[in-house]
């Protein structure tokens, strides 16, 4: 199934630590070779970097690791497709317009039977069940407020929108508005909070480690989101089935679990998108 990588702080940080375990997954520890892409936060802007080639071997992904972007709000994508064909277009993140601010998403999963949506004012360019999610969610926040309502509004709003999508099959996503950054789990979502007192985390995917306690500060906080955990030696949490997770500032701040939620396996995540086509 495709990768999810989600980064959450409380002050400009790079992400390249992350970012190199994580693209290892896009040819060589894994067999996501189907593109990449990956969008940073700039203030209001966003800057925006995608390939449909393989991201363990592509020279942008290069690029992304020499460039050493620093951002509050990070999100990347590794692509094994399951709908759509290999091409830029259905490259993740997606990214609109709305309420004045830019929001960019990311999805990890399969959807099918979904209603057409073309004449909708946000409508796909490309032709996956992803792209669909992303512009029937915010179609859905655009048609309920004509402005931007509180935190705690939007956010019920769009659990309830979730629960709505969800019935069309696996939905694993990230979102971010550039502010706040928001995940939610159908199978496998995990994350982890890097606080003082830091310490060394070594990578999965790679011979690699770092002492964070010589790169940061004590005020500085991280919230990493990603499909599987990225270190060996860090406490990942795991995202209940079908919970959704506000982060802001380097911290999940608010959270919706369903009363039937579970935990589950890494093996029976990786079994539940084998069977609905999400490899």
């Amino acid at each position: 199934m495709c990768q999810l990588l989600g980064m959450n702080c409380n002050t400009p940080t790079d992400i390249a630590f992350s970012f190199e375990g994580f693209r290892r997954r896009g040819g060589l520890t894994d067999h996501h070779t189907d593109g990449f892409g990956i969008a940073f936060f700039e203030g209001k802007g966003v800057r925006m970097l995608k390939d449909n080639k393989p991201c363990a071997s592509s020279p942008l992904a290069d690029l992304i690791q020499q460039y050493e972007i620093k951002s509050e709000n990070v999100i990347a994508h590794i692509r094994k497709a399951s709908q759509g064909q290999v091409a830029l277009v259905n490259t993740h993140p997606f990214v609109r317009e709305l309420w004045g601010e830019y929001w960019v998403f990311a999805h990890n999963g399969h959807l099918h039977h979904y209603p057409d949506t073309a004449n909708h004012y946000f409508c796909a360019v490309g032709n996956t069940d992803s792209e669909w999610a992303f512009c029937f969610l915010l179609e859905e926040l655009r048609q309920r407020f004509s402005q931007k309502p509180a935190s705690d509004e939007l956010f019920n709003a769009i659990a309830t929108i979730c629960t709505h999508i969800r019935q069309y099959g696996l939905f694993n996503f990230i979102l971010s508005n550039g502010q706040w950054m928001i995940a939610h789990a159908s199978t496998l979502l995990f994350y982890v909070i890097r606080q003082a007192p830091f310490g060394e985390a070594a990578l999965i995917d790679d011979n690699m480690s770092i002492d964070f306690s010589a790169v940061t500060t004590p005020n500085d906080r991280v919230s990493v989101i990603t499909t599987l955990p990225l270190t060996s030696n860090e406490h990942w949490q795991q995202l209940a089935t079908n919970e959704l997770i506000l982060f802001e500032n380097g911290n999940a701040v608010k959270r919706q679990k369903q009363p039937d939620s579970y935990y589950m396996s890494i093996e029976q995540g990786l079994m539940l998108a084998r069977q609905a086509g999400a490899r």
